[in-house]
């Protein structure tokens, strides 16, 4: 009689604890958004302070995303150096700042347009500025120099955040990181196409929560704490590996719309190699074609001329479906990946389908490390342990 007392009172103490646990993650959005706002600001000054009496030609805009089990997220402008600043305006129109040192930066408007003679024209401090003329530009190495530094100030600002004041944050569960990255959702093709521009940049700072809380109360010092920092700090590179090629024609046409059975994909699959880190591939995918005003069709579903609300239903319900197949794919074709090494990273990311109000995330990734790829397709590995090995990370829900 008393193991069964004993069984059933241990038995209601893991439901109380359970429940406990349940309350205590429970977040209350309007904090963490108020919470968010600030660290971006705080994050944003501390890099400009890194520069000190420097001038900042550009605008930092830092955005702040929170997901439940994976903690905050900071991002920065995707390849966001201080050579150039690039703030888009209307049209095929924008401004491009030269930062250079304490003199003026020169200002550059694209034009997007063409001179009788087919060249691409800009305006360079109100002269005309043939584009294809890189040697008035600053030179390749001076900007790899530049980007160099740049990231090691972002880098110092980012360590300082978050020791000293990530706990601003104060909703994070112990096991929830806090990642300041550069890494946007976007490849910059069309920069190099007009611009000397250096290689793209992969930069990620990541701290754990438990980590962060064991520096507050003294269990960790400093150095200690700044040794827990994860920091990825490299480079695109330009080698061509077969088996990355192959990956990206295997999921441009698996997405296409007469394969998918979700969400699908009318571009082919661009894919960047990075120095020492592994490889990452963008996807943007549809869910619809609009036929007319608020008309759709919808070629995975073999649906034509739907209005608004029903395509916006559909879309909801197909976004369980293609996460799921999306972390099958991964396994499953990424198996394939003979170049990378077992510490590496395949990273796959998405821009999700537009759709305003319908609460899916409006971005996607899949990260999982070669030695999981390569432990699967030998065998040494179940495809359900496989799965628990990948990381899923969400952006803002539309």
């Amino acid at each position: 009689m008393k193991s069964i007392i004993r069984v059933l009172m241990c038995g209601w103490m893991a439901v109380v604890l359970v429940a406990h646990a349940a309350v205590a993650q429970k977040i209350d959005e309007d904090r963490m958004r108020r919470d968010i706002g600030v660290a971006e600001n705080v994050l944003s000054t501390l890099i400009k302070q890194q520069f000190g009496n420097q001038r900042m030609f550009f605008q930092l805009d830092i955005k702040g995303n929170y997901q439940a089990g994976y903690g905050v997220t900071f991002s920065l402008p995707a390849d966001y150096t201080t050579p150039i600043a690039f703030t888009l305006g209307t049209g095929n129109t924008g401004n491009v700042f030269i930062y250079e040192g304490d003199e003026e930066p020169a200002t550059i408007d694209i034009r997007g347009s063409e001179d009788e003679e087919g060249e691409s024209r800009a305006v360079v401090n109100g002269k005309p500025y043939k584009l294809k003329e890189k040697n008035r530009m600053k030179s390749r190495t001076d900007m790899d120099s530049i980007r160099d530094s740049y990231n090691l100030k972002v880098i110092e600002a980012a360590k300082e955040f978050l020791l000293d004041y990530s706990d601003l944050i104060s909703q994070l569960g112990l096991q929830e990181r806090i990642v300041i990255t550069n890494q946007g959702n976007q490849p910059r093709m069309w920069v190099n196409q007009y611009f000397n521009a250096p290689k793209r940049t992969h930069l990620s700072v990541e701290a754990l929560k438990s980590d962060i809380a064991q520096y507050k109360t003294g269990k960790l010092n400093r150095a200690q704490a700044l040794a827990k920092i994860k920091v990825v700090n490299t480079e695109s590179v330009d080698a061509v590996e077969p088996d990355l090629e192959l990956l990206s024609s295997i999921f441009s046409r698996l997405y296409r719309s007469d394969l998918s059975k979700t969400y699908f994909t009318e571009e082919n699959i661009y894919y960047e190699r990075l120095k020492d880190y592994g490889v990452i591939y963008y996807m943007q995918v549809y869910s619809s074609n609009e036929r007319d005003y608020k008309r759709f069709d919808m070629p995975t579903l073999n649906l034509e001329d739907v209005d608004q609300q029903t395509r916006n239903k559909k879309v909801v319900e197909l976004y369980p479906a293609f996460e799921r197949e999306l972390k099958d794919n991964v396994l499953e074709y990424g198996k394939t990946l003979k170049s990378l090494k077992d510490d590496e990273v395949f990273i796959f990311q998405v821009r999700v389908t537009r759709c305003a109000g319908c609460g899916i995330p409006s971005s996607l990734e899949v990260s999982v490390k070669g030695s999981v790829l390569k432990d699967l397709n030998a065998g040494k590995i179940t495809k359900d342990v496989a799965l628990g090995k990948l990381a899923l990370k969400k952006g803002e829900n539309q």
